[in-house]
């Protein structure tokens, strides 16, 4: 008889403790990073906890951005840069190793010595704003200084072979910094959570209720519109556009995205979306492939396993890998 009486008191401590829990709530944190707005959401029904591992994952992000970033001043990049030498650690390495091999995929198009063809078009932060086409002089000279492979790795030790070169992280390292937070945030117990930097993001989990991360793809007719939606759950996302960073000159856009072959912006495509589990892979693999063959990208995409690609072209014909799931916008 006790002991019947203690497992109904039990059961009614545990109907109260059950009842008396919290809801969990979407908390959400935004600051402003990389040369853009970072949002990072927690389901969790312990705000006060949830804003310390939000604070926690964006020191991350400044971490990163401090130490590596090609525009910020004293990074080991942009040491290398100015000096045309520097030391990298294990992680300026790896990031690296990640970059050469989206560097050989791409038969050598993607390629983050860009910048000299960059600044004769005006996308750098020092360039002045064209208004009339770059010449062939000023961009054959410019494309000198373009060629990866003249970055030599000894050790912990890099330097260009080559003066004038530079190299330009904006390609890939946000969509780092984003991995890592979206990993320490998992490491503090996030189960549901999103980081998101409008073209780079990652979910942690699904929403609160457990469905899907539901993510509006843009149109690049009208970016102020959606193409279609692309659930995420625990999945990276990474978008190229011709509409993201452009310039208008005689009435014509020209986008940022650079083909180092002919000098002159990608004329094939208008987006590309990678999804995969790795939100580094997707950033850099959504630029790799907008300078590649549409044919190579899916038959590349086709045979990764948990790689899916979708690419606008320029008729705005909508391709997709054979694994991607995308809702049309009706």
């Amino acid at each position: 008889m006790i002991k019947s009486r203690n497992l109904f008191l039990l059961l009614i401590i545990f109907i109260i403790f059950v009842g008396c829990k919290k809801k969990e709530e979407r908390i959400n944190e935004e600051k402003f990073a990389f040369g853009t707005y970072i949002k990072l959401s927690i389901y969790s029904n312990n705000e006060k906890q949830a804003k310390k591992i939000m604070n926690s994952a964006f020191d991350e992000i400044e971490r990163i951005d401090t130490k590596y970033n090609s525009k910020t001043k004293g990074s080991l990049v942009d040491i290398l840069n100015v000096k045309g030498k520097s030391t990298f650690d294990a992680e300026g390495l790896y990031l690296l190793k990640e970059v050469n091999k989206a560097y050989l995929m791409s038969n050598k198009k993607y390629d983050i010595t860009m910048g000299p063809l960059m600044d004769a078009w005006g996308f750098s932060e020092t360039a002045e704003l064209r208004t009339t086409l770059p010449t062939p002089k000023e961009l054959d000279k410019a494309a000198l200084e373009v060629d990866y492979s003249n970055l030599k790795v000894e050790g912990n030790n890099i330097k260009f072979l080559k003066n004038g070169m530079e190299l330009d992280t904006g390609s890939f390292l946000k969509g780092y910094a984003v991995e890592k937070a979206k990993e320490l945030m998992m490491k503090e117990g996030v189960k549901s959570g999103f980081v998101s930097s409008i073209s780079s993001i990652a979910a942690i989990g699904g929403k609160g209720d457990g469905s899907p991360w539901r993510i509006g793809i843009q149109n690049p007719d009208n970016p102020s519109d959606i193409l279609g939606v692309v659930e995420l759950k625990n999945q990276s996302m990474g978008v190229s556009g011709d509409y993201q960073t452009y310039v208008t000159i005689g009435g014509k856009r020209y986008h940022h995205i650079i083909d180092k072959e002919t000098k002159y912006p990608v004329n094939d495509k208008r987006m590309v979306v990678v999804v995969n589990n790795n939100s580094l892979i997707s950033d850099l693999y959504s630029t790799a492939f907008f300078l590649m063959p549409i044919n190579k990208v899916m038959e590349i995409a086709d045979r990764t396993q948990g790689l899916e690609v979708l690419i606008v072209d320029i008729n705005n014909k909508i391709h997709l890998s054979k694994n991607f799931k995308f809702e049309k916008k009706q």
